[in-house]
């Protein structure tokens, strides 16, 4: 087995483009997405018509649901894209079958995907769309973090909160800590939580789209560079999306 693992695109072109190009070099069989191919970026048709056409699964993220449901619970600038993509991508009576097509296939993602030992969400397992499991759970919210654990068997792997690296059975957190790639091993018989990173907002410091690839007993993520200025530029030019939304692609925030 070895899938690339792409999360939360969050409509970004430039790095979804650099990701996919960086992925082909690695002969890899397939590709799932984890969620969130839509909000805070200028580009939600792009990035969802790729995804349509290249991943081999792709699961519904918190974003992608809040366009069929409320987002009051989002913070403004995320709320704002909401309103952005949805004014976009939402169909009429008249649309394009494209556009319809589109809507569709976000609608009709699913929550979960399980694959031997491997468990994919976009959250948790508890909440497979929107629970948070932090990077900091395990020494700030431990009781919350063996809950999860205690929630799922084998391995599980999800995104939403753009920080890459590994939870172990005794709550440590593995990061990567700047480095350009990392190879962790996956034990058979382990029990592991793993968050792939962010190819279109990470928020690790690191303004570098990521990614992982999955095989049977290890797993490998990858910073790749692209062109965040010009992502930044585009959401400038919608005169809708929030600026802190263009500043925070050079900050890894």
């Amino acid at each position: 087995m070895k899938i690339a693992l792409i999360s939360d695109l969050h409509a970004n072109r430039e790095a979804l483009d650099a990701v996919l190009a960086d992925i082909a070099k690695r002969s890899v069989e397939r590709i799932f997405c984890l969620g969130d191919v839509v909000g805070y970026g200028p580009e939600p048709e792009y990035c969802v018509d790729v995804v349509r056409e290249r991943c081999a699964l792709c699961l519904m993220g918190n974003h992608d649901e809040a366009l069929f449901r409320d987002a009051s619970d989002f913070n403004p600038h995320a709320r704002g894209a909401i309103d952005f993509t949805r004014a976009r991508m939402e169909p009429r009576w008249h649309s394009s079958g494209d556009k319809k097509l589109r809507w569709r296939f976000l609608k009709g993602l699913p929550l979960t995907h399980v694959e031997g030992r491997f468990l994919f969400v976009h959250g948790s397992p508890r909440d497979p769309v929107r629970e948070y499991v932090l990077s900091t759970d395990g020494f700030l919210n431990p009781d919350k973090l063996r809950a999860v654990f205690d929630s799922f068997e084998g391995i599980a792997l999800a995104g939403h909160t753009h920080h890459p690296g590994l939870h172990d059975e005794e709550l440590r957190f593995h990061g990567l800590g700047g480095a350009d790639e990392l190879t962790l091993e996956l034990p058979q018989g382990a029990k592991r939580f793993i968050n792939v990173g962010s190819v279109g907002q990470p928020r690790d410091s690191d303004n570098r789209a990521c990614y992982a690839v999955l095989e049977d007993t290890r797993i490998t993520w990858y910073r790749v560079p692209y062109d965040f200025q010009l992502t930044a530029e585009k959401i400038l030019r919608t005169g809708a999306l929030s600026e802190v939304l263009a500043r925070r692609r050079s900050m890894g925030k």
